[in-house]
């Protein structure tokens, strides 16, 4: 009885076996199969090429000032905060300016004590002037008062100076907008003591302001694309950080000489934008389109195609394809044009509707001849 169940199990076995094999072998394609499934060959089509170059960059002001006093003291008034927009001509901080008022009135007290003095001094010069032209005082003497009113003159214009200095320094307690602005950053509060431009480490930044309607983009430029650029292209932006947004901007300016950044060597280019969307903000990353060639309507193929050999009768590259024909290939010279990634245009030797190999067709299956179907234009006799 044990016997019998052993072999039924093992029939079972054997019988569910040959079933799972059998269901596998249909399900999973062959070799040759998958190489069917895989695209060998390629039309020949008409469309249109556009060649581009894609660098990234970052958006910033055009116009952006960090704002710091050129007098020291201590902040009274800072009526602006991040993201205000302030005009031209608005206060933006304003110092302590109450030591400087009590210098100035300091300043006017001595003037207005050497006029005192001026005033004596003049008359004094005057009384013996008239008495030194009628021989009734020494030389000596004329000569002393003469140079006591120059002194009190002298000192009168010192005074001046003095007070003039010290309105000045009154004036530039007061800090203005330059021009319509945006607040970046306030890193400083009222009632702080802050320090001159003029003193250490170039005086306290108290504000960043920006023009934010004026908006560029400083990108590094490959040095292998840089000679594709000129001042006043136009290209095209994509805002990474806005979906769908695309916005217009014009090369302003390239760098003359190359720097390294993150290991690139490139050339820093400069690029305006046109259109400023008020979503658009600094420190956002941008990628800049830049044409490069293009091409509309035209007989392309795709690079996968297209083959490179070099010939040593002309000592020239030559580019060719094969072309399919029946059951067999004909390798033909073309001439190329504008080139993406993907197609070029084929200047001459193909005609839209042809089918060309994307790999290297078996050697007995190659017609060698370039004189087959020359397709758009003359087949090309001279190779590139």
């Amino acid at each position: 009885m044990k016997n019998i169940i052993l072999a039924i199990v093992i029939v079972g076995a054997a019988a569910f076996g040959f079933i799972y094999l059998k269901k596998s072998k249909e399900s999973a394609p062959s070799s040759s199969e998958e190489l069917n499934a895989r695209a060998t060959t390629a039309e020949v089509e008409t469309k249109d090429i556009d060649f581009v170059v894609t660098v990234a960059g970052e958006i910033t002001p055009a116009e952006q000032v960090s704002v710091r006093p050129e007098v020291n003291g201590m902040i009274e008034q800072l009526p602006v905060d991040v993201g205000d927009k302030v005009k031209e001509g608005d206060l933006l901080f304003s110092l302590d300016d109450k030591n400087i008022q009590i210098e100035i009135e300091q300043k006017q007290t001595q003037i207005d004590a050497a006029n005192l003095q001026l005033e004596k001094a003049k008359r004094n010069f005057e009384r013996d002037r008239k008495l030194f032209e009628e021989k009734l005082v020494s030389r000596e003497a004329f000569q002393n008062t003469e140079t006591e009113f120059n002194l009190a003159k002298n000192s009168i214009e010192r005074a001046q100076k003095d007070l003039d200095l010290a309105m000045e320094r009154m004036e530039r307690t007061q800090i203005l907008a330059p021009f319509d602005c945006t607040v970046l950053t306030r890193p400083v509060s009222a009632g702080q003591a802050v320090s001159g431009s003029g003193g250490f480490n170039s005086g306290t930044e108290v504000l960043t302001i920006a023009d934010l309607t004026q908006m560029i983009i400083n990108a590094h430029v490959n040095q292998a694309d840089v000679s594709r650029l000129s001042v006043g292209l136009e290209v095209e932006i994509q805002v990474e950080a806005i979906s769908g947004l695309k916005v217009k901007g014009v090369v302003e300016r390239i760098a003359p000489q190359a720097t390294i950044e993150n290991g690139i060597k490139g050339f820093s280019a400069r690029i305006h934008l046109r259109e400023i969307d008020p979503r658009i903000q600094p420190g956002m990353t941008a990628n800049i389109k830049i044409p490069v060639q293009s091409a509309a309507g035209v007989v392309a193929v795709p690079l996968g195609a297209v083959f490179t050999e070099y010939n040593e009768s002309v000592r020239k590259q030559e580019r060719y394809v094969f072309v399919q024909s029946g059951n067999s290939f004909v390798r033909r010279l073309i001439e190329i044009g504008v080139a993406d990634y993907f197609f070029a245009e084929v200047l001459k030797g193909l005609r839209a509707g042809e089918i060309v190999s994307l790999e290297q067709p078996p050697a007995d299956s190659i017609v060698e001849s370039d004189a087959v179907g020359a397709g758009a234009g003359e087949l090309a006799s001279n190779p590139i």
